[in-house]
C-alpha cells in the first residue's frame, strides 16, 4: 500500500468518485452529484476555503488500485471562533482494513502537525456546518438530505487506528401525519402569545428571499453560537448558500420569529431531496434531470435541519410557535415524515422538545478524535 497527494485533476475525480466503490446499489447510502462533490472540494468554487484549507490523500494498493481516501483540513474561523487548535480530518472512505485507515488517519495527522496542529477532530466533509460523523446507529435506514451514511465498520476502523468518541450526535424522526400534539400545542402558544404579545410568526418570502434569508441567517449565528462544535457563516458562504437554498426550500417551511419586529427565532424543514437523488446515481445530466423533474413532487419526508431561538427569548414558548405552525403548514402539504436532526447528545432542552413532538431517536453519529 502507499499513500499518495492527490493534487491532480485526475486524483480529485478519482477521489470524487471512489465511495461507489464502497456502496453497492443495495447499500442505502445515497451517491450525491458529482458536480456538487466537486463544488464543496473546489478552492475556486466553495467559499469554505477562503478561510480553510485541505489537503487530499489517497491510497493505493499494490495492484494501483484505489482502497481508500481522506482529506486534512484545518478551518481558521473554526480555530479562531471556537479558540481551539483543532484540525479536521474529513471525506474518509476506505475498504474495510486496518492497516489502510491507519495509514490515511496517519497521513492526514501527520500534515496537520507540519501546519502546528496537534489536535484532530472528524470527519467533517469539510466543516461543523456541513455533514460530518460516522453513523453510529441505524445502519439499515437511507439518510436524509446532508446527512452522512458510513459503514458500520469504519467505528472499527477509527478506534483500531487509536482515535476515540469525541461527540455523540442524535438524529429524531417523528410522524408528521400524527395530528394530535396540534391541540397541545395550540395550548403553549395560546400561553406564549400570552406572554409575549408582539410575538409574530411568518414564513419567508419569495419576493424578499434575500432579506430573509440574511434575518435567518443572523439568528442561526447568534442562537448556535455557544454550541459545541459551531462556526459563524462568513458574509461569502451566506451568498453560497442562499443561493442554493433557493432552489430547495418550501418557503412555507422556512419560519421566522419576531418580538416587536425583532427576529428572534427561525425554523428550517427541507424537503428530503435525498429520496431524489437515490434515483440519479451522482449525475443530472443527460436523463437525470427528468429522474429528478419527476420524483421530486413525491418527496413526503423533511429534514428539520435548523431551529433555534437567540438566548435572551428561550424558554418562553417561542420553539412551541414555530413548532405549531411548521406541523401545520406539513399536513397540509401532506408531508409524512420528519427527521430533526442533528441533536447534541448534551442538549438536553431540544431533546425534550423533541420528545414533546413525539419525535424517537432512529439514528445516532459519533464525532472521533485523537
Amino acid at each position: 500500500m502507499v499513500i499518495v497527494k492527490a493534487d491532480t485533476q485526475k486524483q480529485l475525480r478519482q477521489f470524487i468518485r471512489f465511495p461507489w466503490r464502497i456502496y453497492s446499489k443495495s447499500s442505502p447510502w445515497v451517491p450525491p452529484l458529482i458536480a456538487d462533490a466537486v463544488e464543496i472540494l473546489s478552492e475556486d468554487k466553495n467559499p469554505f476555503w477562503l478561510h480553510a484549507k485541505r489537503q487530499l490523500f489517497l491510497a493505493y494498493d499494490n495492484d494501483n488500485n484505489i482502497v481508500g481516501r481522506i482529506a486534512a483540513i484545518i478551518d481558521y474561523n473554526y480555530v479562531s471562533f471556537q479558540d481551539d487548535k483543532c484540525g479536521f480530518f474529513g471525506f474518509f472512505e476506505c475498504i474495510n482494513d486496518a492497516t489502510v485507515a491507519k495509514g490515511l488517519f496517519l497521513a492526514a495527522q501527520k500534515w496537520l502537525e507540519r501546519q502546528d496542529i496537534h489536535k484532530m477532530i472528524g470527519p467533517m466533509n469539510p466543516s461543523t456546518n456541513d455533514e460530518y460523523g460516522f453513523l453510529l446507529e441505524g445502519f439499515d435506514l437511507a439518510p436524509s438530505l446532508m446527512m452522512p451514511y458510513t459503514p458500520e465498520y469504519y467505528l472499527h476502523l477509527a478506534e483500531q487506528s487509536g482515535l476515540k468518541k469525541v461527540k455523540k450526535l442524535y438524529a429524531y424522526d417523528m410522524d408528521v401525519t400524527n395530528d394530535a400534539r396540534v391541540d397541545r400545542l395550540e395550548r403553549v402558544v395560546a400561553m406564549a402569545k400570552k406572554k409575549l404579545p408582539m410575538l409574530k410568526i411568518r414564513n419567508i418570502s419569495k419576493s424578499s428571499y434575500k432579506e430573509d434569508l440574511e434575518v435567518a441567517i443572523s439568528i442561526y449565528n447568534r442562537a448556535w453560537e455557544k454550541n459545541w462544535g459551531f462556526v459563524p457563516w462568513s458574509d461569502e458562504e451566506f451568498a453560497a448558500i442562499a443561493s442554493k437554498l433557493k432552489r430547495l426550500i418550501d418557503i412555507e417551511m422556512v419560519i421566522i420569529a419576531t418580538v416587536a419586529d425583532a427576529p428572534v427565532g427561525m425554523l428550517i424543514s427541507l424537503p428530503d431531496y435525498n429520496q431524489v437523488l437515490k434515483r440519479l446515481n451522482g449525475r443530472l445530466f443527460p436523463t437525470g434531470i427528468f429522474k429528478f423533474l419527476y420524483y421530486r413532487k413525491k418527496i413526503d419526508s423533511l429534514r428539520l435541519m435548523v431551529m433555534g431561538v437567540v438566548k435572551e427569548y428561550r424558554q418562553k414558548g417561542i420553539e412551541a410557535v414555530m413548532y405549531e405552525k411548521g406541523l401545520k403548514n406539513a399536513l397540509r402539504l401532506g408531508y409524512k415524515h420528519c427527521e430533526l436532526s442533528w441533536v447534541l447528545d448534551d442538549n438536553i432542552m431540544t431533546q425534550r422538545t423533541a420528545e414533546m413532538m413525539n419525535g424517537r431517536i432512529y439514528k445516532k453519529y459519533v464525532v472521533y478524535g485523537n
